[in-house]
Formats: structure tokens, C-alpha cells, sequence
């Protein structure tokens, strides 16, 4: 367990891995987006439990996976201790096995666009709402160590997608990695500033 923050950027590099039905999944985590609860209108947590957000009240280590837009599941790891209700939400991976499966799940050949977004990773990894609560250090989702010569310089952005809290650099990328989302950062800045100052 550990701040949110710390946890989103430390993130960046890890190996997400998917068991399902005797297929293995697994690809480098290349960009995440912190939400720190009650201090941050964004969060799913910020007005309290309900249901829906109940696995973000407990322990760190555990994942909080949701539906949303009505077509896809987003997953996130919970940070922190028990009543924080911070989580860390996986936004983008480079693929590195079962691409094949990946390729299937998603319906297209280009690798670079297989899990670019948490929609779509989650749909190439098989991750759905079975795994709401499931521990990231279990047999069926679990986030792993990947070997690195030299250390990742992590970029601190704005986040996608927003309306609540936009102006936060919450958002932590690998700033050479061609798997991470596509974005016109200009246009975005331009949008959240006219956001916080009105």
C-alpha cells in the first residue's frame, strides 16, 4: 500500500498478466490516471460508498473493475489503506503474450491499437466485471516485475476524459512508448483550462 500518486506513477513499467481458461495474457503497463477519493470531484469515491464503488473502501491490492458508456469495463488498482477509496486506473499496455488471443478479442491486427485505452485492454485481456475485487496478487489477475536495463522517465499529463477536477496532472505516461494514447495535448490543455477558471 501506497500513496495514490506514487502508485500511479510507479506503475508505469509493471507487467499486467490476465489467466483465462488456460489462456495468459500480460503487457506493460505505458499509462495510468490516479483518483484520490473524496479529495478529487473525478473519482468514482468522491461522494462516498455506494455499491458500485465498494471495492474502493477496501484494503490496497485488490482490483476495482467497472462497466461504463454502457459497452465497456475499465480496471483499476485500489492504493491505500482501508476508507481511503483511492485507485489507480490502467489506461493503456504494451502487449507482450497472447497477442494472438489479443488480436481475436479486439477484432483487429494492429498490436499498437490492442490496448491503447481501458476500454480496449480490457476487452483484448478478457477483463470484465468477474474480477471486481479480485486480488492483484491472485492466480487470475496480478501485476508482475519486468526487467529494465535503464529506468523509465515518467511524464506527468493532464487527465482524458474528464469534466470534474480536470486541471490535476494525475494522469502518468511512458513518454516513449508507441502503445500509449494518442492525444492532441494542446487542445486538451486549452479545454481543462477554460474548465478551472470558469
Amino acid at each position: 500500500m501506497q500513496p495514490c500518486l506514487r502508485a500511479a506513477k510507479e506503475l508505469i513499467g509493471k507487467i499486467l498478466v490476465r489467466k483465462e481458461k488456460g489462456k495468459l495474457y500480460s503487457g506493460v503497463i505505458v499509462e495510468t490516471e490516479a483518483y484520490l477519493g473524496s479529495r478529487d470531484a473525478a473519482s468514482h469515491s468522491f461522494n462516498g460508498p455506494t455499491k458500485r464503488n465498494s471495492v474502493m473502501f477496501g484494503e490496497g491490492g485488490f482490483a476495482y473493475v467497472y462497466f461504463t458508456y454502457g459497452n465497456h469495463y475499465c480496471v483499476n488498482a485500489v492504493t491505500g489503506k482501508a476508507g481511503v477509496a483511492h485507485a489507480v486506473l490502467i489506461r493503456a499496455l504494451e502487449p507482450l503474450e497472447g497477442i494472438s488471443f489479443m488480436k481475436k478479442n479486439r477484432g483487429t491486427e494492429d498490436v499498437y491499437l490492442l490496448c491503447r485505452g481501458p476500454g480496449n485492454l480490457c476487452r483484448a485481456m478478457k477483463i470484465d466485471g468477474s474480477l471486481n475485487g479480485a486480488s492483484l496478487l491472485g492466480d487470475e489477475i496480478f501485476l508482475a516485475e519486468f526487467p529494465r536495463e535503464k529506468r523509465i522517465k515518467v511524464k506527468r499529463t493532464l487527465r482524458i476524459g474528464i469534466t470534474k477536477n480536470p486541471g490535476k496532472l494525475y494522469r502518468f505516461i511512458d513518454p516513449q512508448s508507441p502503445f500509449v494514447s494518442r492525444i492532441n495535448y494542446k487542445k486538451l490543455l486549452k479545454a481543462n483550462l477554460k474548465k478551472v477558471s470558469a
